[in-house]
């Protein structure tokens, strides 16, 4: 007997919420209590008087559960809307790292060298360290900090994915 198994996909959601106590643990209870992994998880306020806010989840599912994990979303009461930006089409996601390297002489040159190619500025310098500012996707983070773990890593600060559409249309 052969099984068939979905294939898990990345998926990038967009949640427009209530800014109301205790919203983030419902969501975050909702994807735990049913053994969802979130990858990355951000939230800001969208609007001026602070009413609602945004919640940008990664996660990784295979579509039937997807869609479970959009309905229970959905059914949340201070949810106003989710939107899978990953299904909607093309969207830009973006990170932001902060990276402490420490070393001296070559190593110190070839940090400055490796942060000039991945454009990351020096956001803090001293005689024996720097704190590098680099933004991208996931994957350029992921390969700078590779690199940077030869040359003297000793410390990564990640934001998690800001996403949004492209396009005229908003989430």
């Amino acid at each position: 007997m052969h099984i068939k198994t979905e294939q898990t996909e990345r998926h990038t959601l967009a949640v427009l919420v209530d800014n109301e106590p205790g919203i983030l643990a419902r969501i975050a209870g909702l994807f735990s209590g049913r053994g969802y992994n979130i990858e990355s998880l951000t939230v800001s306020e969208l609007t001026l008087d602070k009413a609602v806010s945004r919640i940008t989840i990664v996660t990784s599912a295979s579509p039937s559960v997807m869609d479970q994990i959009i309905a229970q979303l959905d059914r949340l009461v201070p949810v106003h809307k989710v939107v899978d930006l990953t299904v909607q089409g093309a969207h830009v996601e973006r990170e932001l790292a902060l990276v402490k390297v420490v070393g001296t002489g070559e190593h110190r040159i070839e940090a400055l060298r490796l942060a000039e190619v991945y454009r990351a500025r020096v956001v803090d310098a001293t005689v024996s360290s720097f704190v590098f500012e680099v933004t991208g996707s996931i994957e350029k983070i992921d390969k700078f900090t590779e690199l940077m773990a030869e040359v003297g890593l000793v410390e990564v600060a990640r934001t998690g994915i800001a996403a949004i559409a492209r396009g005229r249309e908003a989430a």
